[in-house]
């Protein structure tokens, strides 16, 4: 299982002290989700997953409300990054995220005046866009704002399951304070309707995307079920 981070200059912890935290709470790897634009050190990417032995993976988490912007921003990061993320939040951005292939998360779409239906579920269904459930309000918020959060992840929760759209768990930590194990975002998902197999589900679930991108940007890959150098074997 993964957590998908926001790292310093974006969040306030390191990336190594950050993947030293999730190992402990038993992740096997981190996912640094810091926006497109923040200055990241890769190169110590590999020194942390050889010091630490936790997978340490780049991601762009893409926050324009533009959604031609956004557009731009997909085809400058998805050879660089891992993972491509577009943070939601309006209409318009979700709309542009859950109808495109090369973007892998939709995160917090129902942040600020963001919202989901049915035409975004099934869109982000056959386009293999997987939904975040972004449970940081409920964990670093009180009061009637974390209400609209329960409501708002409820509402789609349900979407998610009707359309069996792709969806990933996520608390987005912005500090190794904020991250929480596995079994304590299971307690959280709890309140929304989930089980603590959905929840462990959406955590791992970063983990398939990391993996299936790799494949992809590898040498060898050609197209799914396709790769240089296999054809001897497979005969």
């Amino acid at each position: 299982m993964y957590e998908a981070v926001q790292a310093w200059p974006d969040g306030d912890s390191t990336v190594a002290r950050l993947a030293e935290t999730a190992s402990e709470y038993g992740y096997d790897g981190i996912v640094v989700r810091n926006a497109e634009d923040a200055r990241r050190d890769r190169a110590s990417f590999a020194e942390v997953r050889e010091e630490l032995g936790v997978d340490v993976v780049a991601a762009s988490e893409i926050t324009t409300d533009d959604p031609q912007r956004a557009s731009g921003f997909v085809g400058n990061y998805r050879e660089r990054d891992r993972l491509v993320i577009v943070g939601g939040g309006t209409n318009a951005i979700n709309r542009f995220a859950v109808e495109q292939e090369h973007v892998d998360v939709l995160a917090h779409p129902m942040r600020g005046d963001g919202d989901f239906n049915h035409v975004l579920a099934r869109a982000a269904r056959d386009n293999g866009v997987r939904i975040e459930f972004d449970l940081s309000p409920v964990l670093r918020t009180t009061g009637g704002k974390r209400v609209q959060a329960l409501r708002s992840l409820r509402k789609l929760r349900e979407l998610v399951e009707q359309y069996d759209a792709p969806f990933v768990v996520s608390a987005t930590p912005r500090s190794h304070l904020h991250l929480r194990a596995p079994r304590e975002l299971a307690a959280v998902g709890e309140t929304i309707g989930f089980d603590a197999g959905t929840i462990e589900a959406g955590l791992a679930e970063w983990d398939r995307l990391i993996e299936r991108n790799r494949e992809i940007q590898s040498e060898s890959f050609i197209e799914p079920g396709v790769e240089r150098g296999r054809y001897a074997e497979d005969t």
